[in-house]
């Protein structure tokens, strides 16, 4: 059993497959730059599609969250493209107890400039970095209500982006927050719905999203 593994933003040689010939991807997420590519090869096409080996995508949080693994872990440094096959194992290929499995780690060139970025992605996928827009009222005690009425006692704010507006009533400020596990989300959303602050959740992929992050 042979598994080729791509990442989910960048999966041009599925595309390939399901179309019967290469396309163009018309999005192309480069974060796994090592296996980026816009449109599957004229070359590597025909080989892929007659050897009869399994295909399939890892999201690239998911990678992340393999690397910092792999490096905390194991002591290995492997770039995001290096870290793909062992990012799918548990995920998206399951493997019965006692199979001898082989993974292919190829590749350290890792920029340690990218570390805040990767660990930005992997939070992001485990479910436990959200980002919101809140509209604080500019008086006094405004930041210290959200602190202890909005936030849990485990939350933490790990970005805070706050300008003053001397003509108006509202300011408004980009808040990240780190939650401890996936489960307390519902409840820090439902506080925020509470309050009397004005809070937009920035989700992720949105066209906000990326102008702001």
């Amino acid at each position: 059993r042979v598994v080729g593994v791509e990442p989910a933003g960048a999966a041009c040689m599925a595309a390939a497959l399901a179309a019967g010939h290469p396309v163009r991807l018309p999005e192309l997420d480069s974060f796994v730059d090592g296996a980026a590519v816009r449109e599957a090869g004229a070359v590597t096409y025909p080989l892929i599609r007659d050897s009869g080996a399994e295909l399939t995508a890892v999201a690239e949080g998911a990678i992340c969250t393999e690397m910092l693994a792999m490096y905390q872990s194991d002591g290995i440094i492997a770039e995001p493209a290096g870290a793909l096959a062992a990012a799918s194992l548990g995920s998206v290929v399951h493997v019965e107890p006692g199979q001898t499995v082989v993974v292919v780690v190829s590749g350290g060139n890792n920029d340690v400039s990218r570390y805040s970025e990767i660990l930005e992605r992997s939070l992001m996928h485990e479910g436990l970095k959200h980002y919101f827009l809140v509209g604080f009222p500019q008086e006094p005690g405004a930041l210290r209500r959200f602190l202890e009425q909005v936030l849990g006692p485990e939350d933490d704010i790990t970005r805070f982006e706050y300008v003053k507006r001397t003509n108006r009533e509202m300011g408004p400020a980009l808040v990240g927050v780190e939650i401890a596990r996936p489960s307390d989300l519902p409840g820090l959303l439902a506080r925020m719905a509470a309050s009397p602050l004005q809070v937009e959740r920035i989700e992720p992929g949105s066209p906000l999203f990326h102008f702001l992050l």
